[in-house]
C-alpha cells in the first residue's frame, strides 16, 4: 500500500498505489482521450445521503452500447474539473482503445467525497438500515446510479484496482450487485494488520513512517483537493535518519505531534485486537457470483499476503464462482506498466507487463464484459530461476509434496533431519547496533530489497548462515513455506527473520542490469518474513520469553514459485534485526510503541539445530 515515490512528481505521487495505477505518460495516448471521450463530474448520493464524487468519462462515438469500468480510490480522481483529462484510461491503454465508460470515483471521506474516513472501512454483514453503510454498499449504489444516469451502457460493470484501490474492488464483490459481472482486485489489502501495519506482530516502519504524512489531506467530513503534507528527512540515510529518531514513540514527540489520527491508530493497537479483526475483508468473501481475476507480484513488499489469501479464500468460500490467479515477478502494481523484465540485478528473461496486460487482464475484462473469446488459465504463475510462465488449475499446485529443509551444526542446510542432540548456534543481538535490511543509502523501503544480494548481511555475526550443498538437480519449491524454529533467548522477547536465498554459482555471467554487482556467487533473496517473538502463540496475546527456555517459533514466510537450479545452493539466513524496514524490538517484554529509548538492550539469541530441537523449513516441493 505504502511508498514514497520522488519528490520530482507532485505530492500525490508519494503514495504506492498512486504509482501503481498512474499509466506511464503517453502523449498519444492524452490526446485520444480528449479526442474521443467528453469527462463528467457527479456527486452520486448514498443511502445515507452522503455524496460521492466521481469521474465519468464516456465514449464520444455513440453509435453503440458500452460497459462500465470503475475504479474506486482513496488516492484521488485528479484531475478535477470537466475541462481536465486523464492522460489515459483504465487498467493499460488496450482498454482506452477498445472503448469503456470509465468511473473513478473518491471514496467516502477521501478528497472531494463527503464523510469520515476509516482506514480499510469495516464491512458489515448486514445491513439493516440505511445508515448501514461501508464500501459495499457505497458500491452498490453507484452502480444503480450509473447504470440509471449514463446513457447508452450496456448494463455490465468491471472494478479494478491496485493496492488500496485494490481492497476497494474486493469490497465491490461484497456489494452483489447484478451487474457486477468481472472485477480484479490487483495487490488488494487484505487484512491491514498483516498486509501493511505488521508482519506477524512485527511493525513495518519504514514503509508506514513516510505514507501517514502525505496521506492525512484531511480528518474530517469537508470535502477538499488539498494535498496531505511532504516529511523533510534531511538525509538520504534512513539507516542513520530512523536510528537517530529513536524509538517508535519519538514519531510523535519529534514530528506528527499527534496530530494523525490513522497513524495513532496503529500505535494504539500492536496487538491483533478488535480494531485489526475489523479490517480483515478476508471473513467476508462468501457467496460471490461476479467472475474475479486476483493480480499479485511474488516480490511485491507491501501486499503479497492480500493478493494470495483473497485468491485463497475467494476458491474456498465461492467454489462455482470463475476465480482467476495470477502471479509475476513484479514489485507493488509493476504488472500495470513497464516492461517487467528485471528487478534489480535480477533478470527475468522476458517483458512479463505487457504480457500479462494483454494476454490475461485485458482478455478477462473483454470477455465478461464485451462477450469475447478467452481461454484464460485458472493460475498463471511466472515460474523464478527458470523464468517461465506456468499454469494451473489451482493454488498452490496439488501435485507439490511437502518436506522440511533442516538446519544443522555446522551451517548445513539438508532435506535430512539432524541426529546429534543440544546442538545450537548463537548471536548476539543489538537493537542498537540493527542488521540493515539493504546495502547502501536509502530513506525509502528500497522495492529491490525483495531479491537483493545478500552477502553484506553473511558477513556480520548477528546473522547465522545455512546452506545445502551444490545441487545436482534443480529443486523448485511451490506455495507457502512455515519456519519452524527452537529458539531461546537471554532477553524476554525478541524478533526473528528468516530469509530464503538462492545462492548463483561461480560461473553465473553477469546479464544487462547488474551494472554494479558481479553475478558469480550472487546471493538472491527470494522469500524473506519477519516475527515477533512475544506473538509466537497469539497475535491478540503476546507472551514473554522465559529467558534460556527453549521455545518453538512457527510462523509463515508466505508463498514462492521458484526453481533453485542444478549447481546453485538454497541458503537460509537467520537474524533478530531488519532495520529500518521493521522497527527494532528493545528486547525486554513490553509495549513496543511505547518503548523509551534507554529499554533496547542486548541479547544472546540461539537458533537449535539438533535432533531433540530441530529447526526447519516446510517447504513444498514441485517435480
Amino acid at each position: 500500500m505504502k511508498r514514497l515515490i520522488s519528490a520530482a512528481f507532485s505530492l500525490l505521487l508519494l503514495c504506492s498505489a498512486a504509482w501503481a495505477q498512474r499509466p506511464a505518460m503517453n502523449t498519444a495516448d492524452a490526446a485520444y482521450v480528449k479526442e474521443n471521450y467528453t469527462k463528467y463530474e457527479y456527486q452520486i448520493p448514498m443511502r445515507d445521503g452522503k455524496k460521492l464524487f466521481t469521474s465519468v468519462y464516456v465514449p464520444k462515438d455513440q453509435s453503440k452500447k458500452y460497459p462500465f469500468m470503475m475504479d474506486r480510490t482513496c488516492y484521488s480522481v485528479a484531475p478535477y474539473g470537466e475541462d481536465k483529462y486523464k492522460s489515459s484510461l483504465g487498467p493499460s491503454s488496450l482498454f482506452l482503445h477498445d472503448g469503456y465508460i470509465f468511473v473513478y470515483q473518491d471514496v467516502r471521506g477521501r478528497w472531494m467525497s463527503e464523510g469520515i474516513y476509516e482506514e480499510m472501512t469495516p464491512e458489515k454483514e448486514i445491513h439493516k438500515t440505511k445508515n448501514d453503510v461501508d464500501e459495499g454498499t457505497d458500491t452498490y449504489d453507484t452502480i444503480d446510479w450509473l447504470l440509471k444516469h449514463i446513457p447508452n451502457n450496456n448494463g455490465k460493470v468491471g472494478v479494478w484496482g491496485i493496492s488500496y484501490p485494490g481492497f476497494y474492488t474486493t469490497t465491490s464483490l461484497l456489494s452483489r450487485h447484478p451487474a457486477l459481472v468481472a472485477a480484479s482486485p490487483q495487490a488488494p489489502i487484505a487484512d491491514l494488520y498483516r498486509d501493511d501495519a505488521f508482519h506477524n506482530g512485527a511493525f513495518m516502519l519504514v514503509a508506514n513512517f513516510g505514507f501517514y504524512p502525505y496521506f492525512t489531506n484531511r480528518q474530517d467530513d469537508k470535502p477538499t483537493q488539498r494535498f496531505g503534507g511532504n516529511l523533510v528527512y534531511g538525509t538520504e540515510d534512513g539507516y542513520e535518519f530512523f536510528m537517530k529518531m529513536g524509538s517508535v514513540k519519538n514519531t510523535n514527540d519529534k514530528y506528527y505531534k499527534d496530530t494523525i489520527r490513522l497513524w495513532n491508530e496503529m500505535l494504539d493497537h500492536p496487538n491483533y485486537d478488535q480494531h485489526w479483526k475489523d479490517r480483515n475483508v478476508l471473513t467476508h468473501l462468501h457467496d460471490i457470483k461476479t467472475a474475479v481475476l486476483v493480480t499479485g507480484g511474488w516480490y511485491d513488499a507491501e501486499d503479497l499476503y492480500g493478493a494470495v489469501n483473497t485468491y485463497k479464500t475467494l476458491v474456498k468460500n465461492n467454489p462455482s464462482t470463475p476465480i482467476y490467479f495470477t502471479m509475476g515477478p513484479w514489485v507493488h502494481g509493476g504488472w500495470s506498466r513497464g516492461p517487467g523484465d528485471h528487478l534489480g540485478d535480477v533478470d527475468f528473461g522476458s517483458q512479463t507487463g505487457p504480457y500479462y496486460r494483454e494476454k490475461i487482464e485485458f482478455a478477462f475484462f473483454s470477455h465478461y464484459l464485451k462477450g469475447t473469446d478467452t481461454n484464460i488459465p485458472k493460475v498463471s504463475t511466472f515460474q523464478t530461476g527458470v523464468n517461465q510462465w506456468k499454469t494451473f488449475n489451482t493454488w498452490p499446485p496439488k501435485e507439490a509434496e511437502d518436506k522440511n529443509l533442516y538446519f544443522l551444526p555446522g551451517g548445513k542446510l539438508s532435506f535430512d533431519a539432524p541426529t546429534a542432540n543440544g546442538t545450537a548456534d548463537e548471536f548476539i543481538s543489538d537493537p542498537n547496533k540493527p542488521v540493515p535490511f539493504i546495502n547502501g543509502i536509502d530513506n525509502d523501503m528500497k522495492r529491490e530489497y525483495m531479491t537483493g544480494d545478500q552477502r553484506f548481511a553473511e558477513s556480520r555475526l548477528d546473522v547465522l548462515t545455512y546452506q545445502t550443498e551444490v545441487l545436482d538437480h534443480d529443486v523448485t519449491l511451490a506455495g507457502n513455506i512455515w519456519a519452524n524454529l527452537k529458539v531461546s533467548t537471554t532477553g524476554t522477547d525478541a524478533d526473528w527473520i528468516v530469509k530464503v536465498i538462492d545462492v548463483y554459482p561461480d560461473s553465473a555471467k553477469d546479464n544487462q542490469f547488474s551494472t554494479t554487482t558481479h553475478m558469480s556467487h550472487y546471493e538472491q533473496m527470494v522469500r524473506s518474513e519477519a516475527m515477533r517473538g512475544k506473538f509466537r502463540n497469539s497475535f491478540e496475546k503476546p507472551e514473554p520469553f522465559v529467558p534460556g527456555q527453549v521455545s518453538p517459533v512457527n510462523f509463515e514466510l508466505q508463498d514462492i514459485l521458484h526453481t533453485f537450479k542444478k549447481g546453485h545452493r538454497i541458503m537460509v539466513q537467520v537474524q533478530s534485526t531488519w532495520f529500518p524496514l521493521v522497527d527494532r524490538n528493545p528486547q525486554v517484554f513490553e509495549d513496543i510503541m511505547k518503548a523509551k529509548d534507554t529499554d533496547f538492550q542486548k541479547a544472546t539469541n540461539k537458533v537449535y539445530t539438533s535432533g531433540d530441537n530441530p529447526s526447519f523449513l516446510k517447504v513444498r516441493i514441485l517435480q
